[in-house]
């Protein structure tokens, strides 16, 4: 004879299961976390420095890019990747208006024109379908968003972009470890942007971001505008801003 089903007791109505619980990660990694921390603090390099060298480096070879560039936050991963291409005033960039604000304002800081295209119903980015009728003869960039985790559709947007002769900066703030016919997002674009924040895919314990290329032109005037447009101190040779990426 069959045995009776089982009852299983209703789970408490208050209980609940947080999406993101940081303070479930901060245990797993605690030990390692404080090493780390002391680490910095013995070294006095705060800003930049070896630290900094090594996520760069880490970064590169996850994504499969030459270059890695660490910076402040993911919105000015975007806005730094928009100045390393001389984007500005008069200029239009083609965008998906489901994203978050960093992405339309970056463009906007610099005088340029946010074109926004519409998403696709079936993964929420940006449609290649309607992205030629809003090319015109300001656009300089393609700047799709890949949202939730999920790559655009690359390479109908490649398609347009190599034809029409326009980068394409990827907004990979939500992607870090996806991937597009075996290659990373951040490493299909001209450039991709990815950001720290904490909640976000690989979050830290702050604000933080990343660019990643494999052009070295791209990467050195990237390094050299997040450093106030400095190479060497006390000279400046491009107009940037402070936005070099701590060590903690």
């Amino acid at each position: 004879m069959s045995q009776p089903l089982r009852q299983v007791a209703p789970v408490a109505p208050d209980l609940q299961f947080p999406f993101l619980d940081l303070k479930a990660e901060f245990a797993s990694m605690r030990e390692e976390i404080f090493e780390a921390v002391e680490r910095v603090l013995e070294s006095q390099q705060f800003v930049l420095g070896p630290e900094v060298e090594a996520l760069e480096a880490d970064a590169a070879g996850l994504v499969g890019c030459r270059h890695a560039i660490g910076c402040a936050t993911g919105s000015d991963a975007l806005l730094l990747a928009l100045m390393a291409l001389e984007i500005g005033p008069g200029d239009e960039v083609i965008t998906p208006p489901f994203t978050f604000v960093a992405t339309v304002g970056s463009i906007a800081r610099l005088g340029a024109r946010p074109v926004l295209v519409d998403i696709s119903p079936d993964d929420f980015n940006l449609d290649p379908r309607q992205i030629e009728n809003a090319i015109t003869r300001r656009t300089r960039a393609i700047m799709p968003v890949h949202l939730f985790g999920l790559p655009a559709k690359m390479d109908a947007i490649f398609e347009i972009a190599q034809a029409r002769r326009l980068p394409v900066i990827e907004d990979a703030a939500q992607s870090i470890g996806s991937r597009w016919r075996g290659k990373a997002t951040g490493s299909l674009g001209s450039l991709g942007c990815f950001s720290f924040f904490p909640s976000k895919n690989l979050g830290g314990a702050g604000d933080g971001g990343m660019i990643t290329t494999d052009d070295s032109h791209l990467a050195d005037r990237l390094r050299v505008l997040r450093n106030h447009g400095s190479r060497t101190k006390y000279d400046y040779e491009l107009l940037g801003f402070n936005s070099r990426l701590d060590a903690l």
